[in-house]
């Protein structure tokens, strides 16, 4: 299906542009969200009467995203969330979650702003970008620790090790200990002999 896009949409073109879109996505996405028209006759017409409008519209928009945008990029939002041992949450943080965060500190967004890939299912600091127009996207940070104690060490840059990595460390530091004790202990008895 041919549809205008009545706004820039990531991956896809710009506004005003004629794209051939799979006609699941256009009927699921872009025309009830109002980002498109099909590609008629009179739709090209009414697009061509209405440009400027849009254009206008898309403007102050845009600057609105600039002005929240100074405000949020680069920003740090901690998640307390429950975690096994070996890092895992016992669940995960989804687009829901940080769209919360943010909109707690002050400024509101939706979750549909957040554009995560997958959700996160590990402690640490994560980056996530946020559309606050479609052409204005920044990077907030997600720092998801077990306790403000935690967090606050990865902020720092401290990484939290898996319990499982303090015991590889340890017999590995206990091994280096008896290999050194044994060194120590054969050498003068060698030398004597």
């Amino acid at each position: 299906m041919e549809v205008i896009l009545l706004e820039r949409v990531e991956k896809l073109g710009h506004m005003g542009e004629v794209v051939k879109v799979k006609d699941g996505f256009a009927r699921n996405f872009l025309l009830p969200q109002s980002k498109a028209l099909r590609a008629t006759a009179e739709n090209k017409a009414r697009f061509e009467r209405e440009r400027e409008t849009l254009v206008k519209l898309n403007d102050e928009r845009k600057a609105q995203a600039h002005g929240g945008a100074s405000k949020l990029d680069g920003t740090s939002y901690v998640l307390l969330r429950q975690a096994s041992e070996t890092l895992q949450l016992y669940g995960s943080v989804s687009a829901r979650d940080i769209a919360d965060a943010v909109s707690t500190a002050g400024t509101a967004i939706s979750r549909a702003q957040v554009r995560l890939d997958k959700p996160i299912k590990t402690l640490g600091v994560h980056d996530v970008r946020v559309a606050l127009h479609p052409e204005v996207i920044i990077t907030v940070k997600v720092n998801v620790a077990r306790s403000a104690e935690e967090a606050e060490i990865q902020a720092k840059g401290g990484v939290i090790q898996a319990v499982g990595q303090d015991r590889a460390a340890a017999a590995e530091f206990a091994a280096e200990v008896a290999s050194a004790t044994a060194e120590a202990d054969a050498g003068p008895a060698g030398d004597a002999a």
